[in-house]
């Protein structure tokens, strides 16, 4: 996800009185990155699988090995993993994930070239017959990117619910576009929604309020329907946007907000992202290769 003009954030669109998060005020540096390790050490729902070290870019063939060695580093924290693809290298990370005990979120990446979806589809529909897919995202912003039209995505997410009875399917997108695409909230099992207060300017000491009120959107737009958040996040450097200003501190500060409200209120949530990817950047500038838990080099960032 990048930068959304439309959805610049601004004090006066909300009433931040009840915010409620943990108190930092009298926390020094040392103190939070205590209570950041123990938040992740509590472990948590959901975590975004990075596949990229450096010098590697989607489009590039990933190895049973890389993804296997980076699962191992993540499985001791998280409950579910969430894919992107399932071609590439992509298709080990749920057969893995299942093998190591987790549950798996799998995306079938979808754009205008049509060839390479049929490619998804089938790999998603060989994976959950498999067993490996607890819940399948068909297509991750690709009406934001504006590569298909409604009636061509509502096609691919039907035809995979009419292949895979009994396993939730949904597509993935910004919160807000359920309430505006109600024909493919209607076609959705399940709520994939991107909540990043970040991408919208929102200061951090605001960020968990108006990420509740981005869940609250989608799950008004899904009328009952299932809700899970698909990615959110903070970077932990490369420049600021608005009031959203990236730093340590601040990635620190929202994970530990995030996670404490996911597990209070019984949210289900995927964090990104798990490693830092150096390819990410271009339409999300340089804050786009710092958003992981681990930096390149698969180290805990704090």
């Amino acid at each position: 996800m990048s930068y959304r003009k439309e959805r610049q954030f601004s004090l006066s669109e909300a009433d931040y009185s009840d915010y409620a998060g943990v108190d930092f005020s009298k926390l020094s540096l040392k103190k939070l990155e205590e209570l950041w390790r123990e938040t992740l050490e509590n472990g948590m729902h959901g975590l975004c699988f990075s596949m990229y070290e450096d010098g590697q870019k989607p489009g590039d063939i990933i190895t049973e090995e890389q993804v296997r060695r980076r699962m191992k580093i993540i499985k001791p924290y998280t409950s579910w993993v969430r894919s992107f693809s399932c071609v590439e290298g992509n298709e080990h990370i749920p057969r893995i994930a299942h093998e190591q005990g987790m549950k798996t979120l799998v995306g079938a990446w979808l754009g205008d070239d049509l060839e390479m979806n049929e490619a998804e589809i089938e790999g998603l529909i060989t994976l959950a017959k498999e067993g490996c897919v607890d819940v399948a995202a068909v297509g991750n912003e690709v009406m934001y990117r504006k590569e298909l039209t409604e009636d061509q995505l509502i096609g691919y997410i039907n035809r995979v619910k009419e292949a895979l009875p009994g396993i939730p399917v949904g597509y993935v997108d910004a919160y807000y576009e359920f309430s505006h695409r109600p024909r493919i909230t209607e076609a959705c099992d399940v709520i994939l929604a991107n909540c990043y207060p970040y991408w919208e300017g929102c200061p951090q000491e605001y960020a968990l309020n108006h990420m509740r009120e981005m869940y609250g959107q989608a799950a008004a737009a899904g009328n009952g329907k299932r809700v899970i958040i698909t990615e959110t996040g903070w970077p932990s450097e490369g420049g600021s946007l608005g009031g959203a200003v990236s730093s340590a501190e601040n990635a620190m500060k929202y994970f530990i907000n995030a996670q404490a409200w996911s597990a209070k209120d019984d949210i289900e949530m995927f964090y990104f992202s798990s490693f830092d990817e150096s390819w990410k950047v271009g339409a999300e500038g340089d804050v786009g290769a710092y958003w992981g838990l681990w930096d390149k080099h698969e180290k805990l960032k704090f």
